[in-house]
């Protein structure tokens, strides 16, 4: 890691003292790590779980709002890791996404004059000599940088082959902010390693270190640049996306120059009414330019949020197609590899055949559950569902009666959490562009569906699967000899199991009746400690006032244990 270095100059929010502002993050993750580790931990241990659990849902919001303030106030990645909270909705409950989910990547703009000196430093001349005006105004200023809408002379424009462009400028001081922030994330993340809930969850320092190659990677803008080119050739032939040229000639590292494509607002239904387009038919084709990303070309745009999105009218009004989408700010790209890729159709395919078994290879394949992972009961499960849910479109899911799937959840909820599931390195970006690319589908059509979008793309990789039927039938062959040849292996392991004694059966409505049990016995042990300190207390009190009263306060304690456990298992 770069070393951290001060600016003097610096006018990022919160960032005057970086000592100070290390301190206030490690402060602010230190607190809540102990808040966390008292409820969630020892007071379960203690038997007041209950209390715990009834008390989640106002701390977790509590922390939500706190971190909020903090990340408006510092500004730098903070904001960004708002954004990333935000948009785990795998494991984070509710009550932390919903607060954080308007967070904005927006602070108060840097004066242009230090944007003035920042960016001729850059560029070695004075912006008189490269631009014919610069907006002072900003269009967008964001935690890391902010852009100024721009015209190049004459001459520059004749070799750029662009006239109106947007100058984008990074905030003066800001990798001194990202080196700070960034550190204390690390320390951080070496503190979640430590703890079993987390870390049998996701490898959180690796997280971290995923986070801050995309943090360093966005503020450096030539990476932006040849991100926005590759992204241009993936989608050279498809008349629905457009990017904007790169003026190559000035642009460094801290200074990108773009063409300005600059038109309506993707969520801005009124602007696409008055130009004759409907809302409701962007979203399928949004979603639709975003699967191509994320399971064709595998270079996908992680930051699809409504101001990085325009919806282009055609200027000719012969042609094809009346509109196009355009993608800008290509600062946070995401790659999938090709293993991640296929493990992610293949379990497109499964869904949209219905196989339960196929569906659990496939998380396998993707790497959310780990090699180990005996999944056999989870295989059981989703064939349940798919049995009572699979003649369904994804549409119709939506009129069945939710208390099936509550029933569901209450049969397999334990079974699903205890299974070692952990979080890919390379999905933390995949989660966010979907999470994100479903929040502008529903705001331009409150009746859009993301699974109504994927089940015509995952039927159209199953007919591209099962294409060739030789090779089809050869696989179902091979699997089927496979299963043959292991069978008298499986079968002298089930014997010897059941003979020494390590079978184990799992029945879920078994195990509720056996917690229920075990609550009530630990009721009754209670009941008796309680009485019998309550009344040791009421004996010796009459020879020993003190002693006598401290029996008695401390018979409280299991008193109240017992009260909990009752109240648990109601």
């Amino acid at each position: 890691m770069a070393s951290v270095r001060r600016d003097r100059a610096d006018p990022v929010p919160g960032a005057g003292n970086t000592r100070a502002r290390y301190r206030r993050i490690l402060r602010f993750a230190a607190w809540h790590l102990a808040v966390t580790w008292w409820f969630e931990l020892f007071l379960p241990r203690v038997g007041l779980g209950k209390f715990a659990e009834r008390t989640r849902t106002r701390r977790m919001r509590r922390f939500a709002q706190r971190f909020r303030v903090l990340a408006v106030d510092l500004g730098g990645l903070m904001i960004k890791v708002g954004q990333f909270l935000s948009s785990r909705l795998d494991v984070l409950p509710p009550e932390i996404t919903k607060e954080l989910e308007g967070l904005q990547d927006e602070v108060p703009p840097v004066p242009f004059p230090a944007i003035r000196a920042l960016a001729e430093a850059e560029l070695g001349a004075p912006l008189e000599k490269v631009f014919a005006s610069v907006e002072e105004m900003p269009i967008a200023a964001a935690s890391l940088g902010q852009a100024h809408r721009a015209h190049l002379l004459p001459a520059n424009a004749a070799d750029a082959g662009l006239h109106s462009v947007v100058l984008k400028v990074q905030r003066p001081g800001i990798d001194a902010i990202v080196d700070v922030d960034l550190a204390a994330l690390r320390r951080v993340g070496g503190w979640l390693s430590h703890v079993r809930l987390v870390s049998d969850r996701a490898d959180m320092p690796a997280l971290v270190e995923e986070f801050a190659e995309i943090s360093l990677e966005e503020i450096d803008y030539l990476h932006e640049a040849a991100n926005a080119e590759r992204f241009a050739t993936d989608f050279a032939d498809d008349d629905r996306v457009g990017v904007p040229d790169v003026a190559w000639e000035w642009s460094t590292r801290r200074v990108l120059v773009l063409e300005n494509v600059a038109a309506i607002k993707i969520t801005d239904s009124e602007e696409l009414l008055a130009a004759g387009i409907d809302p409701a038919q962007v979203a399928p084709v949004f979603a639709s330019v975003m699967f191509d990303q994320l399971f064709s070309s595998g270079f996908f745009h992680a930051d699809p949020h409504p101001g990085n999105i325009f919806v282009t009218p055609a200027s000719n009004a012969s042609a094809g197609r009346p509109w196009k989408l355009t993608f800008i700010d290509f600062g946070m790209m995401g790659e999938v590899p090709p293993s991640t890729r296929s493990g992610l159709r293949k379990l497109l395919i499964a869904a949209a055949s219905r196989d339960g078994k196929g569906l659990v290879a496939a998380i396998r394949d993707v790497g959310v559950l780990v090699p180990s992972a005996d999944t056999a009961e989870l295989e059981r499960a989703m064939t349940h569902l798919f049995a009572r849910f699979g003649g369904m479109g994804f549409a119709e899911l939506r009129e069945v009666d939710p208390r099936e799937f509550l029933d569901f959840a209450v049969e397999f909820g334990d079974l699903v959490r205890s299974l070692p599931f952990q979080l890919p390195e390379n999905f933390l970006l995949i989660i966010r562009a979907m999470s994100l690319t479903s929040g502008v589908c529903s705001s331009l059509d409150a009746r859009f569906n993301l699974w109504d979008a994927v089940e015509p793309y995952a039927a159209q990789l199953l007919r591209d699967e099962r294409g060739n039927f030789v090779q089809d039938v050869a696989k179902q062959a091979l699997d089927a000899a496979g299963v043959a040849l292991g069978l008298p292996k499986r079968l002298d392991g089930l014997l010897t199991r059941i003979e020494d004694g390590s079978l184990s059966v799992a029945n879920p409505r078994l195990e509720r009746r056996m917690a229920r049990l075990d609550r009530a016995a630990q009721r009754t042990a209670s009941a008796l400690v309680f009485g019998a300190l309550l009344i040791a207390g009421s004996v010796v009190r009459a020879d020993d006032t003190l002693l006598g009263n401290l029996l008695m306060i401390v018979s409280l304690v299991p008193l109240l244990h017992g009260l909990w456990a009752g109240r648990r298992g109601l």
